[in-house]
């Protein structure tokens, strides 16, 4: 699949944001080379364009695009889901805020920093999904129901430190993964953000176990000098209960 991004129109913020970037005398220099992405990032400037909260949201869009598994009348979670671009995707993707019932999905976002309204989405947030309360609060509010997506788009805070970090972003996919299985759909799919590393291929074993194909994805949004992808899993097999 070729995704062309060539017809965005030049940044109407570029000249602010050059400014900033020559105002950043005494910062770190981290700061300075997060801003000066940002100008030449044409994601930025296409959230604006098209209302959504974050450039993440071409991410899912673009795996989505490939994959086809947000579909109206699905149910999803979406973990780690501030400021909402992956909840926006898929509340436009799921009619989340369909008057027709039939064809209404239902989309809850959790994520520890408190989300504004997205149309359509559920929230628990400010709200830790690692946390017994949360999980119980999320079962109650599916009453029963089964998630046909389950997505954790979850990341510790990054200390540097390649290993450790790989080892705190794999520990929040584990725990997304095993409560997915708990609740997922006979033919659902999970999709996870990880930072890559040693651990990788024993997690994507572990999936096969419970799902029929198990994707390594980078989407063309995704930053290529970054670690991170995305794990997608298609086709739950579900769990003898």
């Amino acid at each position: 699949m070729v995704f062309l991004i060539s017809n965005l129109r030049p940044f109407s913020t570029f000249g602010v944001l050059l400014k900033e970037v020559s105002n950043l005398k005494g910062r770190k220099q981290s700061s300075r080379e997060w801003l000066i992405r940002q100008i030449k990032d044409p994601y930025v400037e296409k959230a604006k364009m098209e209302s959504y909260r974050c450039r993440s949201a071409f991410k899912l869009l673009e795996i989505d695009d490939k994959y086809k598994f947000l579909k109206p009348g699905h149910i999803v979670v979406d973990c780690g889901a501030s400021p909402g671009g992956w909840t926006q995707v898929a509340s436009r993707r799921c009619n989340a805020d369909a008057k027709d019932n039939e064809k209404r999905g239902m989309v809850i976002a959790i994520d520890l920093i408190k989300m504004h309204h997205i149309p359509g989405a559920i929230f628990l947030s400010p709200m830790d999904f690692t946390h017994l309360s949360t999980q119980k609060k999320l079962l109650s509010i599916l009453d029963g129901k089964l998630v046909d997506v389950f997505m954790s788009d979850m990341a510790p805070n990054a200390t540097g430190v390649g290993a450790l970090d790989h080892d705190g972003i794999i520990n929040l996919v584990l725990q997304s993964f095993r409560f997915a299985l708990d609740v997922s759909n006979p033919g659902g799919h999970f999709l996870a953000k990880i930072w890559d590393g040693g651990q990788t291929p024993a997690v994507i074993k572990d999936m096969q176990r419970f799902y029929e194909n198990v994707y390594t994805v980078k989407p063309p949004a995704s930053r290529q000098h970054s670690a991170e992808m995305y794990l997608l899993c298609q086709g739950f097999r579900g769990l003898k209960r």
